[in-house]
């Protein structure tokens, strides 16, 4: 049996029997990868259309049977199956694909491996030229694996700093800082293992290039918890970040964290963007999750196919994160507990609570909704061709601060959240993954399930939310029987922008009313 190994990360490449095959046409590696990534067949009509797609219909077919007919000849009989409609790589090669066995790899657990995978960024650097279908496929496979790699090396760089391994620590979040140079989370990490492994010169370099790079970049120094790494030592850190950990659920591994300890605990789903290490390196955010931590115990995590969790190859619905919801309370070992959903994260909190009452001692909603996109009977939400319209905007910016403006008017002009947001958003999903998320998101209705919620409940949004309507934070408000609403000023989606005061107090007075 003839074998094939098919290089994708980096510049693409060819190996026939464990020997280079040198292949100068690139429409021609451009095929024969795009038919690897495929696993089966593909259309004869979608490759000429993709490869050639200025040529008429007739010419590109034409062009499609000279290149495969050139294939043919530089790979041999036999190795592509080709018949009047489709194109495939022939079942009788053995076909290995350096992106498959990363993706297995990442999928059983095997984060090191990964990680030794995981070599370039996919097709890094090649273009078949001309074939925008191409490129934006391309482009969106290579989001999605770097994504993947980032959740490895933050993975090894866990395992391996508990492990007492700083050296081996130290590489990945070296390279976990070439994904990201503006983060203060992977730069410190680097700068710890260093120190732990006795490098202070190292680590004070690092430091410099850290600072230089928000200098230049965004016109602020490093954090106070950055320079008290090397001011007074690795023991400084950690206070405001709590450990990591995972737990296996419908057999997805699901990353959470608990803060706190209080007469109550409070479970935070954000909306459709998480990662629980990432959220601490914004100032605002941290001092949010650190003052609702001093009324009770605080417990995050990330849903299945956003942040640390595994990724899936699939758009979670609202039931799968409830039943991540009830997987992680488990962990935590609590018996009940306040849920806390904010925007897209309410519905899930909702659906729990009304399939679960016994375990739910008070719901809070924040700038929420319970409808994904607008009905004639539910006008708080946008219209499916805005929806479309937003979503294809938020996933063309992706990589950037995308949608900033909209989700934190107030903090849309300030470098270093701006830079923070994009990093948070390239290290918690990809962009064709929260693409089809949110697509899914669009028809979401549990507005079923409102008159089910029988736990006390707060409902929090401000009066000139951007991205929910306040209307939408009304109709919960009105649906959920004995449901207290709070309409607070400002104009900014994300909780912890703009002033928090007004949010802190509404839910410390909530809380107090409820019986432990």
């Amino acid at each position: 049996m003839v074998q094939f190994r098919v290089r994708t990360f980096g510049f693409p490449e060819l190996h026939r029997d464990g020997q280079p095959c040198p292949l100068a046409l690139r429409k021609g590696l451009a095929l024969l990868v795009y038919l690897a990534e495929a696993k089966g067949p593909v259309a004869r009509d979608v490759l000429a259309t993709m490869l050639w797609p200025e040529s008429s219909e007739e010419v590109a077919r034409a062009r499609l049977r000279r290149l495969l007919h050139r294939l043919q000849l530089t790979l041999g009989d036999g190795c592509l199956t080709i018949d009047r409609a489709t194109v495939r790589w022939a079942a009788a090669v053995e076909l290995e694909v350096d992106s498959g066995l990363f993706e297995t790899a990442c999928d059983r657990g095997e984060f090191e491996l990964a990680c030794r995978l995981y070599s370039g960024d996919f097709l890094d650097g090649f273009t078949p030229g001309d074939c925008p279908q191409f490129e934006e496929w391309a482009f969106f496979r290579r989001e999605a694996l770097r994504g993947r790699a980032v959740q490895a090396l933050e993975r090894v760089v866990q395992d391996r700093s508990a492990a007492g391994d700083h050296g081996a620590a130290t590489v990945h979040a070296a390279r976990l800082v070439a994904f990201d140079p503006l983060s203060e989370v992977y730069g410190r990490a680097l700068i710890r293992g260093l120190l732990l492994a006795g490098d202070r010169a190292a680590a004070e370099r690092h430091l410099g290039a850290l600072t230089q790079r928000l200098r230049d970049e965004l016109g602020v120094p490093p954090e106070a918890e950055t320079l008290a790494l090397l001011a007074q030592g690795v023991a400084a850190h950690g206070e405001s970040a709590p450990p990591t950990r995972y737990v296996l659920g419908d057999g997805v591994h699901l990353a959470y964290q608990t803060y706190g300890a209080g007469p109550l605990d409070i479970l935070l789903l954000p909306g459709f963007v998480s990662h629980v290490e990432r959220i601490w390196e914004e100032p605002r955010c941290r001092a949010l999750l650190s003052a609702l931590a001093r009324i009770g115990r605080l417990i995050l995590f990330d849903r299945r196919g956003i942040g640390l969790s595994d990724r899936v190859g699939f758009s979670p619905s609202v039931e799968a994160t409830a039943r991540d919801i009830a997987t992680v309370l488990d962990a935590a070992g609590s018996l009940r507990t306040v849920l806390l959903g904010a925007s897209e994260g309410g519905p899930a909190c909702i659906t729990f609570a009304a399939d679960h009452p016994e375990r739910v001692a008070g719901l809070i909603l924040f700038a929420s909704l319970a409808k994904g996109s607008a009905a004639a009977d539910y006008p708080h939400a946008l219209q499916a061709g805005q929806y479309g319209i937003w979503l294809r905007q938020l996933v063309a910016g992706w990589g950037g601060p995308a949608g900033i403006e909209t989700f934190a008017p107030s903090l849309a002009d300030d470098p270093q959240a701006r830079a923070w947001w994009a990093g948070l958003l390239r290290a918690a999903s990809s962009p064709g993954a929260i693409k089809g998320l949110l697509e899914a998101f669009s028809d979401m209705d549990v507005r079923h399930l409102l008159a089910r919620i029988s736990a006390p409940t707060l409902v929090l949004h401000r009066r000139h939310d951007r991205a929910v309507v306040v209307g939408a934070g009304r109709h919960l408000a009105g649906q959920i029987r004995h449901a207290r609403f709070v309409e607070l000023d400002g104009a900014d989606h994300w909780m912890f922008a703009g002033d928090q005061r007004p949010v802190l107090a509404s839910i410390e007075a909530f809380l107090r009313g409820l019986p432990l």
